[in-house]
């Protein structure tokens, strides 16, 4: 059974669909590799037993009887503790919202739960989703599947965890500015950040609507594009015959290329070297209103945040991680029309990354361009907080700030990834060439 939790969920499908695997053996293999992992308590903030068993079962039953849901019907998965679970306190790994139990699920979990997926519990995650670290003293800080003491990558820290620890066949996170790609790269998953609006956010605790979005973190680019599919209950995206032959995708040189700390940069370029043995067709290409799209963030992510949670926060400040809190305020420095004379502006430069980019099947960037760091020292120094939480999500905000979907991919160097960047609602397109990336990869 210790196999079972390294297998990728289509896998793990397939063989309940064969009578290989039982699906309440399986989701009882998880609950016990969950309660006997000694970082069980940094990665699950609760366990939804008492469902995940009567979904299994109810899963079982379907599979004897031919009747199965879906490939995923039996298969267990985490839930980042931002989804609304009926019955189950749902906090979004923040003091603020002690004790707060939701009537009903959030829309996706209910279409996750009628496509037959077990859910498993719910994971750790920053304070209100508001950190691409990962951090989170107030509740606890996931560990990092290379180093339990470097920072994990947030928001979804504990949806990596779970999985790259083998105690959840996916996670499910949820993505504003990186929240998704950046603790997949960390912990070498694939991450799948979906176009704005794709997905249905009724029943998700909010930290910036106009930028949130859904996401799956999984060992493969299938299980993405699966998990994708349950989510919003629909077919998944046929990836069949996928290949890189004669794609177009461009290297976007404005910005993301800035910085690479060493060993990013090394796995970058070992990706892009594989991708084009592959048979795509690379190019170098700059997109200067990059630099004021990105200067445009600041105004409006934290404006937003801050309109937001302002009562929440202001009520009992003191139930906040300090730097959190702060990026929190810095949205009170805005006016409203700084506000919306900034998405304004956005709105035209998304126009002019459309045409700019409309040649090309993907944009490439690094996915970070820095590693995970220390979590001690960033518990330790705020000035080091900021520096490294800036750079983690400087690559990952691009795709957020133009409003298109983008997948990471592992470049076979630990805790670094590589991005391809779609088109809006252009998933299914985006998940064929990530099938054939991670084929070149692999």
């Amino acid at each position: 059974m210790a196999e079972w939790r390294r297998m990728s969920a289509g896998d793990l499908g397939r063989a309940i669909g064969r009578g290989e695997i039982d699906p309440e053996e399986l989701t009882a293999a998880f609950l016990d590799a969950i309660r006997a992992h000694p970082q069980r308590d940094r990665i699950y903030a609760r366990l939804t037993e008492a469902r995940a068993l009567e979904e299994a079962a109810a899963a079982a039953k379907r599979a004897r009887a031919g009747q199965r849901l879906s490939l995923l019907d039996g298969v267990p998965v985490s839930w980042k503790d931002l989804f609304d679970t009926a019955g189950t306190a749902t906090e979004a790994g923040s003091r603020l919202l002690e004790n707060r139990v939701p009537e009903r699920d959030a829309a996706v979990l209910a279409n996750a739960t009628l496509q037959g997926l077990v859910c498993l519990g719910k994971t750790h995650m920053t304070e209100l989703a508001f950190s691409g670290l990962g951090l989170n003293p107030m509740t606890a800080t996931p560990p990092n599947v290379h180093d339990p003491a470097l920072a994990p990558g947030g928001s979804s820290s504990g949806a990596a965890a779970s999985t790259a620890f083998g105690l959840a066949a996916a996670g499910i996170g949820s993505d504003t500015g990186g929240s998704v790609r950046v603790p997949a790269a960390w912990n070498d998953l694939v991450g799948l950040k979906t176009t704005s609006g794709r997905l249905s956010l009724k029943g998700v605790v909010p930290l910036c609507a106009r930028f949130d979005t859904v996401g799956p973190l999984t060992r493969t680019v299938e299980d993405a594009a699966l998990l994708l599919a349950a989510l919003e209950g629909a077919k998944p995206a046929d990836l069949t015959a996928a290949t890189l032959r004669g794609a177009r995708l461009m290297v976007l040189e404005t910005t993301a290329l800035e910085d690479l700390r060493p060993e990013p940069k090394v796995g970058f370029t070992h990706a892009l070297e594989r991708l084009k043995d592959a048979g795509a067709e690379i190019t170098k290409a700059a997109f200067p209103d990059l630099v004021e799209a990105m200067s445009l963030a600041g105004i409006l992510y934290t404006t937003e945040a801050y309109g937001t949670w302002k009562a929440a926060i202001e009520t009992a400040p003191e139930k906040m991680y300090g730097p959190v809190r702060d990026r929190f305020r810095a949205g009170a420095s805005h006016s409203g029309a700084d506000y919306v004379a900034a998405w304004h502006r956005l709105d035209a430069i998304r126009t002019r990354w459309a045409a700019r980019t409309a040649r090309y099947d993907a944009v490439l960037v690094p996915t970070t361009p820095n590693l995970p760091p220390e979590a001690a020292r960033l518990e330790s120094d705020r000035d080091y907080f900021v520096t490294e939480n800036l750079l983690a999500l400087r690559n990952t905000r691009i795709a957020n700030l133009m409003w298109i979907p983008a997948l990471t991919l592992p470049t076979g160097l630990p805790a670094t990834g590589i991005t391809l960047m779609g088109t809006a609602f252009g998933e299914a397109r985006l998940l064929r060439l990530g099938a054939a990336a991670e084929a070149a990869l692999r």
